[in-house]
């Protein structure tokens, strides 16, 4: 067998890449007549022309061609989706250290918000991207604070880098902030601005960051006025929820009421959620089926979740800070999986590789025995939720935007940090580099 590392993807012309493993949940829709392996994967050929997959085949099938690639039965998949990051606070160590507490992540990313140039941002946000291109993730759903002093510059900058990263990454911005901004007449300027920019609409109910102690009655009268401002102007939207461990700051039952009550027709993705984890079991089989019932989506974050929750001094942490994934996904609540916050003052690590965040995820969530949902929360599942069109799934006629990995199961994939992988964009090879720090010294000067 060949060694992964002399693959040699062809410069120009049309290829095929035989003998592919390719995880079922890729495929978009059935793939008839393919045998799966024991982890669910199908041995296929794909065929690439003119930067696009021009077909999909039963390894052996494909009519042979002078530039195919023979990848005896290595592991091939779409560029992944991080559903749920922060460009905008990121990469900003070690100007703002975190604390390792949630307190300080709100307290240090005010401060630090206060330096948040176009050419700071833009820097910032750009090495992001270059890691996460470099890694293989194909698309970007990006929060972004959006406070009235500081969203205009944030948008501006956001809709440069989309123009700039077209054909690379797809990029949407979520505008982010506490859900009592929206009694303010800056909440439906904020909506307007978000629509004219064809993102989403974001909303925090979280028992930190300003919340003003809303709960209850009041809690419900905001969620009512959050979801008609979304409604107005045909958003989705995309929240923060229960963010803490108080079990008593917990809100999404009442979102999906709200939902439910107001008739609202957009997507509806929670984030976090979770001290849904800490309540008690019939709590949270019924909330997992009031979700359902209200079709909503939850984006789990689990590695700086286990860093931030549960953090007492002198104390090992007690609980994972993460949400009851197993329970929302018995009752059909679609799971997808992001990287949240890297390098900010909220969670120091992290390289936005989609890759490194799959394989803790299935560690800490136990989201395994099998993979598969774990590994859909990365492609096609959170590809249905932003409206990606093409991300994350191999579509014959799609973008030719893939990563080969030296594993051939399953297994042998998560038992590796994947650092041998081979991107693809357009069917040509990645060759940038991930950039290297020092490019952020005269950026984070202080």
């Amino acid at each position: 067998m060949a060694k992964h590392k002399d693959v040699r993807i062809p410069d120009a012309g049309a290829y095929t890449l035989r003998r592919a493993r390719v995880p079922d949940v890729f495929f978009d829709g059935t793939m008839p007549g393919r045998e799966r392996d024991a982890d669910g994967c199908a041995l296929v050929d794909l065929s690439i022309a003119g930067g696009k997959i021009a077909g999909i085949a039963p390894a052996g099938s494909a009519p042979p061609g002078p530039g195919d690639v023979d990848l005896e039965g290595r592991l091939v998949w779409p560029t992944l989706i991080d559903i749920h990051t922060h460009l905008d606070k990121g990469q900003v160590i070690p100007r703002a250290m975190p604390d390792g507490t949630l307190d300080g992540g709100a307290i240090g990313t005010f401060e630090d918000r206060k330096r948040w140039t176009h050419a700071d941002m833009h820097a910032r946000m750009s090495f992001g991207l270059r890691c996460a291109y470099a890694h293989g993730v194909g698309a970007i759903r990006t929060h972004l604070d959006s406070q009235e002093e500081n969203a205009p510059t944030s948008w501006d900058v956001f809709r440069e880098l989309r123009d700039e990263w077209a054909g690379r990454i797809d990029l949407q911005a979520v505008g982010l902030v506490p859900l009592t901004f929206f009694r303010k007449p800056w909440g439906r300027d904020l909506a307007k601005m978000v629509a004219g920019s064809k993102g989403v609409l974001g909303g925090t109910t979280d028992a930190i960051g300003h919340y003003d102690g809303a709960r209850n009655e009041e809690l419900v009268a905001l969620l009512d006025l959050f979801f008609e401002i979304a409604g107005a102007h045909g958003l989705d939207v995309d929240m923060h929820v229960d963010q803490s461990d108080d079990p008593a700051a917990f809100s999404l039952p009442l979102i999906a009421e709200a939902v439910l009550r107001t008739g609202f027709k957009g997507k509806v993705l929670a984030g976090h959620c979770v001290n849904l984890a800490l309540q008690d079991e019939a709590t949270i089989q019924r909330t997992a089926e009031l979700c359902a019932k209200a079709g909503i989506a939850v984006s789990t974050m689990p590695t700086p979740m286990v860093y931030l929750q549960d953090r007492k001094p002198g104390r090992t942490p007690r609980w994972r800070g993460v949400t009851a994934v197993g329970e929302l996904l018995a009752a059909g609540v679609p799971i997808a999986i992001g990287g949240d916050n890297c390098r900010d003052a909220w969670f120091p690590y992290g390289d936005h590789d989609m890759v490194d965040t799959l394989q803790q995820s299935v560690r800490v969530l136990q989201l395994d025995h099998p993979l598969t949902p774990a590994i859909a929360g990365t492609g096609p599942v959170s590809a249905r939720i932003a409206g990606f069109a093409q991300a994350g799934r191999l579509v014959s006629g799609g973008p030719a935007d893939l990563i080969l990995f030296a594993a051939r199961t399953l297994n042998e994939f998560m038992c590796r940090p994947q650092s041998d992988r081979i991107v693809l964009n357009a069917g040509a090879r990645v060759r940038d580099p991930l950039p290297d720090y020092a490019e952020l010294d005269a950026i984070l000067a202080v």
